[in-house]
């Protein structure tokens, strides 16, 4: 299966769409509820939090919630979070 993924070029969307799933396991609850929209774009997850002060501490824990996503999906899909 993992060979017919590959090579209909849908291994990585496929990765993609199962880190957004996984967001908000990883981030935790309340971050999840927090969260309005998600996307990945050249490699960088997009996330926009509707509550200030928890972005500003996701900040400072952007580079763990990555490794920690691309460590749940078994690939390096995201290079870095960028939280608006």
């Amino acid at each position: 299966m993992q060979q017919f993924l590959r090579s209909n070029s849908l291994e990585t969307p496929m990765l993609q769409h199962r880190l957004l799933d996984v967001w908000g396991e990883v981030a935790g609850d309340t971050v999840a509820r927090y969260t309005e929209e998600k996307y990945i774009k050249n490699q960088k997850l997009i996330v926009k939090i509707s509550n200030a002060a928890l972005r500003a501490d996701l900040q400072m824990k952007r580079t763990v919630l990555k490794d920690a996503l691309n460590k749940r999906v078994g690939a390096f899909i995201i290079s870095d979070i960028i939280l608006c």
